[in-house]
């Protein structure tokens, strides 16, 4: 795999990227500025984006980056709240478009039977006005491809799509005139749960191409539940051909136990094309094309 191709002066060499800003014990008291739910009322799954405010803070970071939160309240045993990773869904001017905001994607976590998550049912039960104590950011190499043109294939799973709501928001509003394909493969239960979809079917038809898992509405060729390793699968040709190509970088976001069966589906797609995927695998790696982020 060649390595010629253009490299754009991007603003996240590493001197350049914001790195804990605000930490544990010096946390800035962001405002939340809006609260909407994005997964159907009748879903199982409660999902909030979240905006919180960023005025009168120094506080800045780059798509791909993640925020820090700190629930209030202790422990049963009296000791503060644990702080808690968030991935940022916004790009980095925010959505309000001039860099004043941060915005986040949160599933209230059931935890049956024991009770929900302690910060993820403190940020779905907040009211704007509220105010939410945050840290970072944090994160130094997800980020989109620093190459002109670059090509994205983005595999997400459920609150994984966050990171890559905002490099679709900033592809197609600051970098306009740029020609990349962007390939989106996202799973969820049910169609009840999908994700800031009304934002994804705007994009131009072109250049974004949407595939999803609904794994509990959709058969696989075997009959099985329809997951994202399997479209990955059905769509070998294209993905291998895009990977070919040295402006195209692939990124996975997601729960944690998503990985095994997305890397198995990505070994089944190479082996269907030819393509030995540890040997393509370590290409890319070398090339820093390959990026994940698991929880």
């Amino acid at each position: 795999m060649s390595n010629a191709v253009t490299e754009l002066p991007t603003p996240w060499a590493p001197k350049d990227i914001p790195s804990n800003i605000y930490k544990p014990k010096t946390p800035f008291a962001a405002k939340v500025v809006e609260i909407k739910r994005l997964t159907d009322p009748e879903s199982a799954n409660e999902v909030c984006h979240i905006v919180l405010d960023l005025t009168g803070s120094d506080y800045t970071y780059i798509d791909g980056q993640s925020v820090g939160v700190l629930p209030p309240g202790e422990t049963d045993e009296g000791k503060a709240h644990k702080l808690r990773l968030y991935s940022i869904a916004s790009p980095s001017c925010g959505d309000c478009g001039t860099g004043q905001t941060v915005s986040i994607c949160v599933k209230r976590a059931l935890n049956f039977p024991h009770p929900p998550g302690v910060c993820s049912s403190f940020l779905c039960d907040s009211k704007p006005g509220d105010t939410v104590n945050i840290t970072g950011p944090v994160g130094k190499s997800f980020f989109m491809p620093p190459v002109e043109n670059g090509n994205m294939i983005m595999i997400a799973t459920g609150t994984g799509i966050a990171p890559f709501r905002a490099f679709l928001k900033t592809r197609y509003s600051t970098r306009k005139n740029e020609t990349g394909h962007n390939w989106l493969f996202f799973g969820c239960q049910t169609q009840k749960d999908f994700l800031y979809q009304d934002e994804l079917d705007s994009y131009p038809k072109e250049t974004f191409h949407q595939i999803n898992a609904i794994s509990r509405e959709m058969k696989n060729s075997e009959g099985g539940r329809m997951y994202v390793q399997h479209c990955l699968q059905e769509h070998a040709e294209t993905i291998f051909e895009q990977l070919k190509d040295p402006r195209t970088y692939i990124y996975m976001c997601g729960l944690r136990g998503m990985e095994p069966g997305v890397m198995e589906g990505l070994s089944a797609a190479a082996e269907s094309q030819g393509i030995n995927w540890q040997e393509f695998l370590s290409d890319l790696r070398a090339q820093g094309r390959w990026h994940v982020e698991v929880y």
